[in-house]
């Protein structure tokens, strides 16, 4: 699983640039348009904590856990419901920006609470986009990606009450994925080879799950599957827009790009992030659009 330090690696740097682009309490992770891309990205992310917290069936008073919880905008919208949620990231300055819109928020990830005995069980789980982080490149050759999923999902279980409700949100490979062997900086520019190798350094301590399929079966013992929606062609919107506000021009933004300067100098691997946001707009986006990449949203409930 990524650490700590590969998390603030991955989001600490952003941190400013993303909440003068996007807002204090913005979301990260791809919105849900539905087909409807005239939908502005406001829209679409607010359509998609609804459609979240309306599967999760979250109310006021209803208790939610937000494990990878962002800026915290599934939050914010959860305590427009009067609803009481807590989250979870190993980002700082994650936290630091939603503790400052006084939310519930801890620099944990779910191993750290998973036998507290003092942690009460939750009306309602959320994951959107923290999965993909859970096991890492090491823990993958080590073939313990599925065992990682599998204690993942029966915490879960063990913190939800009965018929509670997880929604999970995750990249996934997709059918053009190469294999790991194949994955090299060495490979040709712009190959799926090269862009995947590029993300590894984007996103250290973290390998994606392999489609859907795999990560049912391995809940199949602790939950059954209410709903799928496939985010695929969402996220490659979401891309869209986020390159469009990433590159309006501002002074604030721009003193604030060469103040990453200390992060290029001490950090190996920074150039690489630069790369993949920069080129081909954005490696992410072209690897959903190769699918290299799939997408997924699953609505689980809790076996009895």
């Amino acid at each position: 699983m990524a650490n700590q330090r590969q998390i603030g690696e991955t989001y600490n740097y952003m941190d400013e640039i993303f909440r003068m682009s996007f807002g204090e309490n913005a979301d990260i992770t791809g919105a849900m348009y539905n087909g409807d891309f005239s939908k502005s990205l406001e829209q679409a992310q607010s359509e998609k904590h609804k459609y979240i917290l309306n599967a999760l069936n979250v109310q006021e008073s209803s208790t939610l856990l937000d494990i990878g919880c962002g800026w915290g905008p599934l939050l914010m919208k959860a305590k427009e419901r009067k609803a009481n949620g807590i989250g979870l990231t190993l980002s700082t300055k994650q936290a630091d920006s939603c503790k400052a819109h006084e939310l519930q928020v801890y620099v944990k990830d779910w191993k750290e609470i998973s036998s507290d005995p003092t942690v009460e069980k939750f009306e309602a789980i959320a994951s959107v986009g923290s999965f993909e982080h859970f096991c890492s490149i090491e823990e993958y050759l080590a073939n313990q990606q599925e065992d990682i999923y599998k204690k993942f999902f029966k915490f879960c279980y063990d913190r939800l009450q009965s018929g509670g409700r997880l929604f999970l949100q995750t990249m996934m490979w997709g059918r053009n994925a190469p294999s790991y062997e194949e994955i090299s900086l060495k490979a040709k520019w712009g190959s799926n080879e090269y862009l995947v190798a590029v993300l590894e350094k984007f996103y250290p301590g973290s390998w994606l799950p392999y489609g859907q399929e795999q990560i049912v079966k391995i809940a199949a013992p602790y939950f059954k599957v209410v709903s799928l929606n496939n985010g695929r062609k969402d996220y490659i919107q979401t891309m869209n827009e986020w390159n469009k506000r990433l590159n309006s021009p501002s002074f604030k933004k721009l003193i604030k790009v060469f103040s990453l300067i200390p992060y290029f100098l001490k950090d190996k691997s920074f150039r690489y992030k630069i790369e993949s946001l920069i080129f081909l707009k954005g490696y992410n986006r072209e690897c959903f659009i190769r699918e290299i990449m799939d997408h997924q949203r699953i609505v689980f409930e809790r076996l009895s």
